[in-house]
């Protein structure tokens, strides 16, 4: 079973792999698209990708892709992601002037770059950031990436867990091609949260257009935990919508909700049905109005 990411080896999207996957044998890609290729021709099985971080949000090159080769969505990874600045062993920390990351690993540690005066360098790849810092050498230089790109470019860790919001966690999709010749999922060892079921789809431009869709989902009593717009290619100015619902589309609610919806856009694909990797979110609690003059809740 082979396995594409993207990025170097030392990337989080090779970390997540391999700690969810340890028996796949990965494939680095330097871009989304070639690891989304190389699935749609079938020169490899599976690929795992970036789709949501919980700070800096979601990865559009990614929605975008899944749409363009229609690829289906098998199975939902979710890493802690903590960031460390990597030095050129024998560098202080006051020497560096400038830090190369990932432009979503810079977002996540905007907070530590201003406060330490950086200049931020966007590259391709995290891993990538520190295999460039430690062939040029320069002491002016540091990387943003974790602990294992650390150890594999054997780089100095002057500082961890720099990421602004310390709870850092980036959701990956395993993704694989259609048809019923595709590879068999692998399987994940791991608490079972129920499932869940991405989609994309179009309203017409008309009022109350979303209003009807999202009723779809009201109306049988299914939960959405994302909703979120994109421009469609072509036509332009047109949007599409891709949701998250709480439920595998087998299951009865769920079922109906979609068969509702599809009379309610005019597009609708279903990315896949996965099981969660992450407990869904509880709902904040209500406070209980105080009467008046009652004293306060403590």
């Amino acid at each position: 079973m082979t396995i594409g990411y993207q990025g170097e080896p030392g990337a989080y999207s090779e970390e997540a792999l391999h700690a969810t996957f340890p028996t796949g044998a990965a494939q680095a890609f330097r871009t989304l698209r070639h690891a989304f290729h190389r699935v749609a021709d079938q020169t490899i099985d599976f690929a795992l990708v970036p789709v949501e971080n919980s700070q800096a949000g979601s990865i559009l090159e990614t929605y975008d892709l899944l749409l363009e080769y229609r690829s289906l969505v098998v199975a939902e990874v979710a890493l802690q992601v903590d960031h460390c600045l990597l030095l050129v062993p024998g560098t202080e920390r006051r020497q560096v002037k400038r830090v190369l990351s990932h432009p979503q690993a810079l977002a996540q540690c905007e907070a530590f770059i201003v406060r330490e005066g950086l200049e931020p360098v966007p590259v391709y790849d995290t891993a990538g950031a520190a295999r460039q810092v430690q062939r040029e050498g320069r002491p002016d230089e540091a990387a943003i990436a974790g602990r294992r790109a650390a150890e594999l470019y054997e780089l100095t860790i002057a500082v961890e867990r720099i990421q602004t919001v310390q709870e850092n966690i980036t959701r990956f999709f395993l993704i694989s091609r259609r048809g019923a010749k595709r590879p068999r999922p692998p399987r994940i060892k791991r608490p079972r949260y129920g499932k869940k079921t991405s989609l994309v789809c179009a309203v017409p431009n008309e009022p109350g257009a979303l209003y009807r869709l999202l009723a779809c989902f009201n109306e049988f009593g299914v939960n959405l935990s994302k909703l979120e717009s994109r421009p469609r290619r072509d036509p332009p100015w047109e949007y599409l919508f891709y949701l998250d619902v709480d439920g595998g589309r087998s299951e009865k609610p769920v079922a109906a909700a979609l068969r509702a919806a599809h009379r309610a856009t005019s597009f609708l694909q279903v990315l896949g049905t996965y099981t969660r990797a992450l407990p869904p979110a509880a709902p904040p609690r209500r406070r209980r109005r105080r009467r008046s003059g009652s004293p306060a809740e403590p």
